[in-house]
């Protein structure tokens, strides 16, 4: 069953340089399993509640797979400059 990792940048950037350094370092698939890209940073319109700032939407095989592809090394290394330019929430759900 699909399982799908979304993060919600809550406010705008808080710091470029270390978003640009988390871009970087995720600009390959920091890891074996496959992902699909849905959604990367459109524009968000908000109907309930306050909009968020920014929306990225992967698809994974399983949740299995996406909690893998968060966990790995590589994409590890990487998060703590994610973190460092702006507040987040990021979750996995499944999907049908």
């Amino acid at each position: 069953m699909p399982a799908y990792l979304i993060v919600i940048r809550e406010e705008p950037l808080q710091n470029p340089a270390e978003y640009e350094a988390y871009k970087s370092a995720v600009a390959q698939n920091p890891s074996d399993i496959p992902l699909k890209p849905v959604a990367m940073l459109g524009a968000v319109e908000g109907l309930e509640g306050a909009a968020p700032d920014a929306v990225v939407m992967l698809e994974f095989a399983s949740v299995e797979d996406a909690r893998a592809w968060y966990n790995s090394p590589a994409y590890q290394a990487a998060l703590p400059h994610r973190l460092a330019a702006a507040p987040y929430r990021t979750f996995i759900f499944e999907g049908m």
